[in-house]
This record gives structure tokens, sequence and C-alpha cells, in this order.
């Protein structure tokens, strides 16, 4: 063995030292891994080991998705500490997280992304890990058994460690997570597979319902979905109705447990949304806030679920907990014209008198301008007179059920018909701004009302000269002819010349405003076009080329070069796009556009790329017919067609939907016929 090697063990698998580790030849996710003998040798410091121990999880572990080459180096030394009696009793449970953390990454991710030495590695943590499931601290056990869970490689040996712990086991916490990766290693198992899958399955029958619903939950880990389902399906329609929530999981929120106990029901839909129904009628506050999400997740998901569901979420309106009034509110919203029956109750808990909770005013509000009533016009208008308007100045982006708060371009993107009612308080705050978050915002909310805005246009040029230039220049370009009019050219070139400072994206943005402002699109075109000879970003310059039209015919050839590059995403929606406005030709473009939407239509997950692409087609017309197979089993499919499990999942499968319907009815079309 060489004096300095990368190998966490040497030949006897005994941990190498610390210093015997080149440790500068590894890395981890911030580069190289000459870090970690610090944070190893300060597990054993008790000032420092709990940083230590949180420093290794971002470090070595880092978000997941592989296995990094200083994990297997680092390993055997995290596992002793793990296993040591005078490192705190907290940090030991972190640190068995980071090994159960690694383990589930180096079974789930790519193997390109898991170093060579892992495997090695694992093989001699799960030895250390099996005399931790008789460890004294509870806690301990529990994450040991948790660990083994990924012991895939060793699945009998460990299954009967795991079952042997389990009748001394005295926890319910730890006897959960033992049945629990029972389940996990069994469809890993060989010659205990039968016997566990037995074992299973008489616990499905067990009198407590905790027991009962985590074995169900290991079968389904075990088994192929449809051996586990009827089975499965009776005894959580059984413990669900015949048992209180809080007996079904003893160490999880009372929310959570009950989200995902309806969740062990699988795709029975009629099982999942009677138990929902069910559940929202419940006494304790915490069980109907889950069974909202259980709503909101079906929802979500299925189209027919909101005829299924949503009168029953519609009554939690008037629940006594405030944050399940906003919840149901939320739904609502997401539901959009489908919640036309409560508009009346929304409009009045959009007001103080109708709802003492700012937080459910506004989700109220929102959900009454996504159902497409007039009367949030004039609501809106009075928070937009107040000095807090009660809605963020940024759109947030994120998946879950967290309420977060709503931002102004959510609840009033869509309200320029109601211009006339929202600009005298919309211009009043944009003039009274101190913040460049609020300008923006408020920039980008006149930008999506496009010449609706036009009376806006002395606030937004009073900007030019702020740190807002950029978001106030959109907006006119939005409004068009009249904005053109009122902006001085020999101002907007000298933006061009002199951006503002420590904005990265503001010369791209200001030479393409410029360009819509005044027709001249050479500053533009000098930023753009290089981009076209990059790896990424060419989908920018081919919107440029798109809104020139014939007058970029000597970028065709380029394009086409590009068009088939990539098959799905923003790339050859762009690409085709820019093709079909220059040379008007669609023997070549609506290939590429039916061949970039159909996987979507076959196995969902479709994003706004998708929808934008569909409204292509529908502006192409009858040359776009080869889509209406894809198009139609868009419209067809219950499941809904985009990402699930979110806010937007409505909102954007009704984009789709309204696309798809145009797009069929233009395809359809007789040559010349518009869509008007």
């Amino acid at each position: 063995m060489s004096e300095r090697n990368t190998s966490a063990q040497d030949a006897s698998g005994t941990p190498a030292r610390i210093e015997a580790v080149d440790w500068a030849a590894l890395a981890h996710a911030y580069g190289t891994a000459e870090d970690v003998p610090r944070m190893l040798r300060d597990l054993r410091r008790p000032d420092k080991a709990a940083e230590a121990a949180d420093d290794l999880l971002t470090h070595v572990h880092h978000q997941g998705g592989g296995v990094c080459s200083a994990a297997p180096a680092a390993l055997p030394h995290v596992m002793a500490a793990a296993a040591d009696p005078s490192v705190a009793t907290d940090v030991r449970g972190e640190l068995l997280h980071l090994v159960g953390a690694l383990a589930r990454s180096g079974n789930t991710a790519q193997p390109r992304f898991v170093t060579p030495g892992w495997p090695g590695a694992w093989d001699l943590a799960v030895t250390d890990l099996l005399p931790l499931l008789d460890a004294p601290v509870t806690e301990h056990r529990t994450a040991a058994a948790h660990c083994l869970a990924e012991a895939r490689g060793r699945a009998d040996e460990v299954i009967a460690a795991l079952r042997a712990r389990w009748d001394a086991e005295s926890a319910a916490p730890t006897r959960l997570r033992l049945l629990d990766s029972v389940g996990a290693l069994t469809a890993h198992a060989g010659e205990r597979r039968d016997a566990s899958l037995d074992w299973l399955r008489s616990l499905v029958d067990d009198g407590e319902p905790s027991v009962r619903l985590t074995a169900v939950q290991a079968l389904r880990r075990a088994l192929p979905e449809r051996e586990a389902d009827d089975f499965c399906k009776r005894a959580v329609s059984d413990v669900l109705s015949g048992s209180e929530p809080a007996t079904w999981r003893p160490d999880g929120t009372t929310t959570r447990t009950v989200v995902w106990a309806v969740g062990l029901l699988g795709d029975d839909r009629t099982a999942v949304a009677d138990a929902a129904r069910e559940l929202l009628g419940h006494r304790d506050p915490a069980v109907r806030a889950g069974a909202l999400r259980v709503a909101s997740q079906e929802i979500s998901r299925r189209r027919s679920a909101v005829a299924d569901l949503l009168p029953t979420v519609a009554r939690s309106l008037g629940d006594a907990e405030s944050g399940n009034r906003v919840f149901a509110a939320r739904v609502l919203g997401m539901c959009g014209r489908a919640a036309l029956p409560w508009a009346d109750a929304l409009t009045a808990m959009s007001t103080e008198p109708g709802e003492p909770c700012p937080s459910a005013r506004s989700h109220a509000l929102w959900a009454l301008s996504r159902v497409g009533d007039a009367r949030c016009a004039p609501l809106l208008a009075e928070h937009l007179a107040e000095a807090e308007s009660g809605f963020a100045h940024g759109t947030t982006h994120a998946d879950g059920w967290w309420t977060y708060e709503l931002s102004l371009d959510d609840v009033a993107a869509d309200l320029g018909a109601h211009a006339d009612v929202l600009l005298p308080p919309l211009r009043a705050r944009l003039a009274a701004a101190s913040s460049l978050d609020e300008r923006r915002a408020l920039c980008r909310l006149l930008t999506s009302w496009g010449d609706r805005a036009a009376p806006a246009i002395p606030e937004l040029l009073a900007l030019l000269d702020t740190d807002s230039v950029v978001w106030a220049l959109d907006a006119l370009a939005a409004i068009g002819p009249a904005a053109a009019r009122a902006v001085p050219r020999e101002r907007l070139r000298a933006l061009l010349d002199a951006p503002p400072a420590g904005q990265r994206f503001a010369p791209r943005c200001l030479a393409l405003a410029y360009g819509r402002l005044t027709g001249d699109r050479e500053p533009a075109l000098a930023l753009l076009l290089p981009q076209l000879d990059e790896p990424y970003g060419q989908e920018g310059v081919a919107a440029l080329l798109a809104e020139l039209g014939p007058a970029a015919a000597p970028y065709a050839g380029r394009l086409r070069e590009l068009l088939p590059r990539h098959t799905q995403g923003w790339l050859p929606l762009r690409v085709g796009e820019a093709l079909w406005r220059i040379t008007g030709r669609t023997d070549e473009v609506v290939p590429a556009l039916v061949r970039a939407i159909t996987p979507f239509a076959e196995r969902g997950g479709a994003c706004p790329a998708v929808t934008e692409t569909v409204r292509l087609l529908a502006e192409i017309g009858a040359d776009a017919a080869p889509a209406r197979p894809v198009l139609r089993a868009f419209l067809d499919a219950d499941e809904r067609p985009v990402k699930h499990g979110g806010w937007r999942s409505v909102p954007d499968d009704d984009a789709l939907c309204e696309a798809v319907r145009a797009a069929l009815l233009a395809v359809s079309a007789p040559d010349g016929a518009g869509t008007d």
C-alpha cells in the first residue's frame, strides 16, 4: 500500500488513518476534499461536532443524485463516530442520517454518478450498522434500521437481523421502521423472500392500525402494484373508517399522517375521494388539513376529481381554523372557472367583515379573479390603495402544498380587461414605490396587460432614470405604438450605451426593448447573434429572428441546423417558429413541433413550452393537421398531462386545454380560414 492513497480501508477492512488518505485527489460537492479531514476530526470535539456533522452532510452528500469520490474514504470514520458513545447523541443521529442518505443515493443515482469505490465501502458499513440495531438509544436503533433498508446486496442477512430486532423491540417508531425496512429489502431477497411476504401479509391483518398501515406500505414496496392492490386497499379502507388518525402513525404529525395513510389506497380514485370527503368532516382541524391536501393532490392529478371533491372542499371556506380556510380558498382558486358556484362566498370572504384573517382574504380575492368574476376588480383596487396590498412583489414557484404568499402578478395578470378600475391605484402605487422589488412587480403586471396599460405611460417614463428601467421599457414595449411615440429615441440610445450597473442582463433586455419600440433591431442582433454558435442560449436569438420574419432570411440555414438539436423544450419551439415566420414553410417545422409535444401526451409532465408549441400549431392552422392525434390525446386524458402536486398543476392544465381546443379548431379549418 502506498504511503498516501484514496482508499477508505486497508486490506483487512480497518479504516485507514485520516492522514493516510490523499484527500486532495478526492472531491465533494464543493470541490477538493482537502477540508474533509478537519470535519472528521471535529466530530470528536464536543464544541464542534454538530457543525462538523452538518458540514459533512452538505459537502459529502449535498443534495443527492450521486455519490462523490470523498464518500468512500469518509464513510468508515463517520461510522466509527456514529457508534462511539462518547460522541453526542444528536450528532450520532445526524451521522446515521448522512449514512442513510449516501446509501440511498448509491442505490438510486445513475451508475455514472456513483464513484467506483462506493459499493465496497457501503458493504463494510452494513457490517458496522447491524450491531446498532441493538443500540441503547431508540433514535439510533431507528436510524440504523432506516440505513439498512438500502442494504440490497445483503438482503437476506439483513432481513434476518431486522426480524430478530422486531421480536425484541418495544418502541413503536422503531418497530414501524424495522417493518418498513423489511419491505424495502424483500424485493431484493432470495431465500427469505416468500417468508417475508407471508410475515408482512400477516401484519396487514394485525389489530394495531399503525402496524397494519406500515405493513401495507412495506408490501407495496415488496410486490408489483397489482399483486398488492386488492389485499392492501381493503386493509387501508378498514383502518381509515374504523380508527382515529392519532393511531395511524404515532411518530408523525397529524396532517402528514392523513396524507400518507390515504396515499396507501394507491390509484383507487373512488376510495381516495370517499376517504377525503369523510376526513374533511373530522372534528380535528389537523385531520381536516390533511384531507384538504389529499383533495388538492387528487385534483392536481385528475380532471374528474374536480367534480368529485371540489364541493366538499368548498365547505371548508367556513372552517373554524383560519389555515384551513386559506387552503380551501387556494384550492378553489386553483380550479379557476370550476369554482364559479362559490363566487358569492369568495366575494364575501374577500372583505374584512366577511373574513378576519388577512391571508384568507387575499386568497379569496385571488380565487375570485381566477373564477373570472368582475367583483374582484374593485376589491383589488381597494387593496392596491392600501399601504400594504396583501400580495408579494415576486412570484413563488414551488412544488407541494404550502400556502406561500400570492403575488400581485398571480392575482392580476389576467385582469387587463379591468384596467380602467385598477390603473388609478396602480399608477399611484408605481409613482410612490420606494423599492426596486415593488417597481419591478408593478412594471411586470403592466407588461402583461399590453396596450391596456397605456394610461400608465407617464409613470413608466419616470422610471427611465432609475434601476427599474429594464422593466419599465418592457412594459412600454408591450404597450406598443402609443408608448413608442412617447419615448425619446435619443434617451433609449443613451441607455444602450450606458446600461444600469450591476444588472448583467440589462444590455440584452434593453436592446430587445429598443428594437420593439423603434424598429431598429441591429443592437439586439449584434448582442444575440453570436449565441447561435454557443452550446446553449439559442432560444433568445431564435425568438428575435422570429420577430424579424422574412427579413431574417439570411439566417434560415443556421436555424435549420439547430431545429433537430433538441427534440423537446423551448429550442424546437423557438427555432420552428422562427423558420416558419421567415420562410412560411410548414413542411419542415410541423413535424419537429409535433415530435416535441408527443412524449408529453404519452407520459405527462408537460411544461409551458408544450402549451406554447400548441399555440403555435393553432396559428399555423390547417397545415398543422398531423398534430391532430396528439392534440386529441391531450384533451381526452383524465390524468392531467402536466406536472402534478402543486398549485400550478390545474392552471397549467387549463391553459394547455384551452390551447389544444383552439389548435384542433384551427387545424380542422379550411385553408385560409382564421381562428379569430
